[in-house]
């Protein structure tokens, strides 16, 4: 779900910008001082008072995603996300979105893997407005046959624009198939079509009474607040909803793969073929999962990274490379892309991928490499501290998976300490060819189009 950044909150966005400077202390990011309080009925209320602009962002992280859904019931934490504007007992349909813009606000809500979250960026005359709107949802959704059609009947909608009618998104969808043997990370979080169409007002209601509880939810507050008032105003709108039962735990274990698993995909969207490889990495903010972070840098993100350097600039094989580390609460995804330039072949490009993940496994990158990868990840954290939204999104994120909202002060250090012998065994250990996935995608003939 997507809207419009109100100018207001441009304007806003410029001040903290002006603002990042004082976020650094001799070269250092200054860490972000918090409370975090655990209410008697299980909500975890995380606040960080930010004076730099009369504004605040509140994100509501409740720990569920599709890695909770069950065979014949994919794509439901998704689902439930859209539900979640329908309204409640004191918010009509739609009102809450018009609450917010009217009052000079942004929000929205988004799903992944690993959590569903809600968040609202108002003026600081405004909290009140925004801890009202979370909790009534919270506390009291409306689930009725007729808002869960209208919001099948969009998701599916966003199904056909961003995977089936989407240029390589059957390849992205079989990448994650392919590489997880467990059925938790294996299937998308948009789900199929007929699961979709599977999904009953009971089930619904259910979903909502296991996982959309305080005990299952983390509260951040960030920007110009007074914490005292804060936590207070919170204990208001909050403190009465009942706690539930705690969820169901998720088994994440992955099993070793042993053999390279390959496809071909004939898209007909696609006009340029595609090479994608994956490995699975590991577990999210272990040394490893920060090791694969900075050899992901090194390899293939920017355009001094080897792949470019050697597929684009040295070779001309390829007309575009991209690659990205996905730290994940489970085993996480290490994807590099590919376009090969015209007149070159998938094979080719592979052939060098192949060999420039050979060579960073063979020895170590260079200090110059290392330096670059650091500071691209202090850029980063210099970024993410400008943005009262963005520091609640990471804290609620942090609490959830790691119960550690303290990782938004720590995770530069930890990405700083690694080594160039840490990438090396990172690439040893996780950039096995026999534990990849190779996606090749070739247009479609023209007469199957």
């Amino acid at each position: 779900m997507r809207k419009p950044l109100p100018v207001c909150l441009l304007v806003v966005a410029c001040v903290f910008s002006l603002a990042a400077a004082n976020t650094f202390t001799q070269g250092k990011i200054a860490p972000l001082k918090f409370t975090d309080t655990r209410l008697p009925n299980g909500l975890r209320v995380i606040i960080a008072e930010d004076h730099y602009a009369p504004v605040y962002s509140v994100a509501v992280t409740y720990n569920v995603g599709s890695r909770n859904e069950h065979k014949g019931r994919t794509g439901f934490a998704h689902l439930f996300e859209h539900m979640m504007f329908k309204g409640s007992e004191k918010v009509g349909p739609g009102e809450h979105f018009y609450l917010v813009f009217n009052n000079g606000g942004n929000m929205n809500g988004t799903t992944n893997n690993d959590r569903t979250n809600y968040f609202e960026s108002l003026p600081k005359n405004q909290l009140d407005l925004g801890l009202f709107l979370e909790s009534d949802r919270m506390r009291s959704l409306v689930i009725t046959e007729e808002n869960l059609d209208n919001q099948r009947a969009t998701v599916q909608e966003e199904r056909r624009m961003g995977v089936d009618n989407q240029p390589y998104g059957k390849s992205e969808e079989m990448l994650e198939e392919m590489l997880y043997e467990n059925f938790a990370y294996q299937h998308s979080v948009i789900g199929s079509m007929e699961d979709l169409n599977a999904a009953t007002v009971a089930d619904v209601k259910e979903f909502f009474r296991i996982y959309y509880a305080p005990n299952n939810a983390t509260l951040v507050l960030v920007g110009d607040l007074n914490t005292a008032d804060a936590l207070a105003r919170v204990k208001k709108y909050f403190g009465e909803i009942p706690r539930q039962p705690a969820p169901p735990p998720v088994d994440m274990t992955e099993p070793v793969q042993t053999k390279e698993k390959r496809a071909k995909v004939e898209d007909k969207l696609a006009r340029l073929p595609r090479l994608d490889v994956a490995f699975k990495g590991p577990l999210g903010n272990t040394p490893d999962a920060y090791a694969m972070t900075v050899l992901t840098s090194i390899l293939a993100q920017g355009e001094s990274s080897r792949l470019y350097q050697r597929l684009v600039k040295e070779t001309e094989a390829a007309v575009a490379t991209r690659g990205y580390f996905d730290q994940r609460r489970g085993p996480g995804i290490l994807q590099i892309s590919v376009t090969p330039r015209p007149g070159k072949t998938p094979d080719e490009v592979e052939a060098l991928v192949t060999e420039e993940m050979a060579k960073i496994a063979a020895e170590p990158p260079t200090d110059s490499e290392m330096r670059k990868a650091r500071n691209g990840a202090r850029n980063s954290a210099a970024q993410m501290r400008e943005s009262s939204l963005f520091q609640a999104f990471r804290m609620g994120e942090y609490a959830t998976f790691f119960n550690d909202p303290g990782l938004i002060n720590t995770r530069i250090d930890k990405i700083t300490a690694v080594t160039a012998a840490d990438v090396q065994n990172a690439a040893k250990k996780y950039l096995n060819p026999q534990q990849r996935v190779v996606i090749v995608t070739v247009p479609a003939p023209k007469a199957a189009q």
